[in-house]
């Protein structure tokens, strides 16, 4: 990475641009150079500049930040700024650094720029192959946006112990509580590591490290893993033996 990360802001209030520009003089780190009030001007400077890193409204006319997102190149990072408590992400087909509300707390914008990593001149950009790879699996850090109640929380992979389908949509529990993502569980568990989630079955991911025993299940075959809150995830007969394997002697 460069010693500073070149820094573009895209919002379509003029207003937004330049508190997030005061913000960001205390940081240094990040040097702004553009600023975009709409997708089709932030797309223009990317294609035209070296951007390290972006910070990026949601709610913009004509095209969202979500849609832009899709189009910003896989090795530059970017940080989603909101108005809307409200709002419900579906982060699992992006990979965010963070997401910060609107007025933006100097506090939190530190947090924010804490999880950047750290410059360093002499590392190598990320080869093609790299870069699909950290767009296929998400690290156990990355952070997801989920509304439990009136409170929009930012949940770590690492902090969510299970994944349950329901329709179209997906449960997600957490030691928060219960959130819901709009995601169907096939495409979710395209964007876990399989060293730390098991899909037990069509219904269910769980979290290896919250089994605290496995039973044998009902079904011929099948079985029960039982999860540190107590609660019992049935696991398909075809998904048992690797089950057990996971947890075989070495």
């Amino acid at each position: 990475m460069p010693t500073a990360f070149k820094t573009l802001i895209v919002d379509d209030e003029r207003l937004a641009r330049n508190e997030l520009k005061r913000l960001l003089r205390a940081h240094p780190q990040c040097e702004i150079v553009a600023e975009a009030a709409s997708a089709a001007e932030a797309l223009a400077i990317l294609a035209e500049q070296q951007i390290d890193l972006v910070f990026l409204d949601i709610q913009m006319p004509e095209v969202t930040g979500i849609e832009l997102a899709n189009d910003i190149p896989a090795s530059t990072r970017f940080v989603f700024v909101t108005a809307f408590n409200s709002y419900a992400l579906d982060a699992f087909s992006l990979n965010a650094i963070d997401y910060l509300l609107k007025p933006v707390a100097p506090e939190r914008l530190a947090k924010t720029i804490a999880r950047l990593p750290v410059a360093d001149t002499d590392e190598s950009p990320p080869t093609e192959t790299e870069q699909q790879s950290n767009l296929h699996v998400l690290p156990e850090h990355h952070g997801i946006l989920l509304k439990f109640g009136d409170i929009n929380r930012i949940v770590r992979l690492q902090e969510i112990y299970r994944f349950e389908s329901i329709g179209n949509h997906a449960a997600v529990y957490t030691a928060y509580g219960k959130s819901y993502l709009h995601s169907s569980l096939a495409r979710i568990e395209q964007k876990l590591d399989p060293a730390y989630f098991f899909k037990t079955s069509r219904a269910d991911i769980i979290r290896l490290d919250a089994i605290e025993h496995i039973e044998a299940g009902i079904s011929d075959g099948g079985l029960v893993a039982v999860l540190n809150d107590g609660k019992q995830i049935d696991v398909s007969r075809r998904q048992a033996q690797q089950l057990k394997q996971r947890f075989g002697s070495f």
